[in-house]
């Protein structure tokens, strides 16, 4: 019997199912997988396994060897260097990426309108070039307490002693066994007796050192006069000798030290020493007792007291903000590149200003890339460690204190418990999912047609 095939049938092709499905790529499924092999093998090893093996073990207590459930989770809630460090880690994420987003969309924009630009982005661009430890010791030194040294106090005292005058002898004091000057308050001194006209006061001070005192000093002259005068010298001179309460030939007048005459508490003139120390108060003063203003001893303006307990975490994030404002420069000016210049002109034409264009057409059209850096950025603060480590002085690095750094104390940084060490790399991971999931949804909605 002979079975005939129709024409129609004889090139059909075979069924779907029939044929060996193969990858967008045109590969077969099975050799895609062998290529996949070695990085699914790494993936599992460098990835998988270390996440698995920190959940176990965050169970465990600190060597190991007893099941303790989730008694790690309780001890991290119920820590005060924990719940810092969680809230700095809430502070650094709410403020950080916020910061360095909007310092590069600033820069993205203004550095298209100038000729220099390329080299502009390139001067901010390289600080990623430095690495978190190099960067923390920069910051160390320039938040350096000594203005000689920490370049953020330098210019904060210049800028200070501009406006400010500072005081001229820090270190002076009156001599107790010759004055009746005594510590009244705020760091003046105030005399126990009275002023009288024709009886010239002697206000001798010690505690400096006749090499370090300001400009070139005159020798000290007594007052003489009618008036109420009086005298306020360096009761010291090199090579000793002279009476103390006395001024004595070569010891060196205090210029510019202001007196004030005190009746019942209340200032009722005052006077300026000249250069020979000497100063003259009006008739008003007579009876009054005399006081040095606190203003004239006070120590010299040191700047800011930068890694210090309360601002610690913003310096920090100030030297963190310096390094990625270039990466978030250089991304969002790749976004800007792309916007069609069209929609900018057309909001011109409509009578726009550039505040309008720059906040209703430039930031919409490059919202895409800046959430992609907001994201990006929100994942890297809450792995900040490096730097809090490095730039925070060990009396101020419970201050300054987040997870990860938390996670390094309590692991290897002495406290030696590696169950809450894994508990706090759980939460890190369970902190940073959400955002990844966000991320990766958004990648995948870019993608579809």
């Amino acid at each position: 019997m002979t079975t005939v095939v129709s024409p129609e049938g004889a090139g059909a092709p075979p069924p779907p199912s029939a044929r060996p499905r193969k990858s967008v790529t045109g590969s077969r499924r099975g050799v895609a997988v062998l290529f996949l092999l070695p990085a699914l093998v790494l993936l599992g090893a460098l990835v998988v396994y270390p996440i698995g093996y920190s959940v176990w073990r965050s169970l465990y207590d600190a060597d190991g060897s007893g099941f303790v459930g989730l008694g790690n989770y309780v001890d991290v809630f119920t820590d005060s260097a924990t719940l810092t460090a969680v809230r700095n880690t809430a502070i650094w994420v709410a403020v950080a990426p916020a910061l360095v987003t909007a310092l590069g969309l600033v820069f993205a924009v203004l550095t298209e309108r100038v000729r220099w630009g390329t080299a502009f982005k390139l001067i901010v661009f390289m600080p990623m070039a430095i690495s978190m430890l190099a960067a923390g010791i920069i910051f160390r030194l320039v938040y350096e307490q000594d203005p000689s040294q920490g370049a953020a106090n330098a210019v904060v005292k210049s800028i200070h002693d501009t406006f400010v005058s500072s005081s001229v002898y820090p270190n002076a004091r009156p001599n107790a066994a010759a004055s009746d000057l005594k510590a009244s308050g705020g760091g003046s001194f105030t005399t126990t007796g009275t002023v009288r006209a024709g009886t010239p006061a002697l206000l001798p001070l010690v505690g400096i050192a006749p090499g370090r005192l300001p400009g070139t000093p005159k020798d000290a002259r007594s007052a003489a006069g009618s008036g109420i005068t009086g005298t306020v010298w360096l009761d010291f001179r090199l090579g000793g000798g002279g009476t103390k309460g006395r001024v004595d030939p070569g010891e060196k007048a205090l210029k510019g030290v202001r007196v004030e005459a005190v009746k019942e508490g209340r200032t009722v003139a005052s006077a300026t020493t000249a250069a020979d120390g000497t100063f003259t108060l009006p008739a008003s003063a007579d009876g009054a007792r005399l006081r040095l203003p606190g203003s004239n001893f006070a120590a010299p303006y040191n700047g800011i007291d930068w890694l210090g307990p309360t601002l610690v975490t913003p310096a920090i994030i100030g030297s963190y903000v310096w390094m990625w404002a270039g990466f978030a420069m250089v991304l969002i000016a790749a976004g800007l590149a792309g916007v069609d210049r069209n929609l900018l002109e057309a909001a011109r034409v409509d009578g726009a200003n550039e505040w309008q264009v720059f906040r209703r057409v430039t930031v919409p059209l490059l919202a895409p890339v800046l959430v992609v850096v907001m994201v990006t950025l929100m994942i890297n603060v809450m792995k900040v460690f490096d730097l809090v480590y490095i730039i925070a002085p060990q009396p101020s690095q419970d201050n300054a204190n987040v997870l990860a750094l938390q996670l390094f104390l309590s692991s290897f940084g002495g406290g030696g418990n590696y169950g809450v060490g894994s508990a706090l790399g759980v939460i890190l991971l369970v902190l940073v999912a959400p955002v990844m999931y966000v991320n990766i949804r958004r990648l995948r909605k870019e993608r579809r047609p």
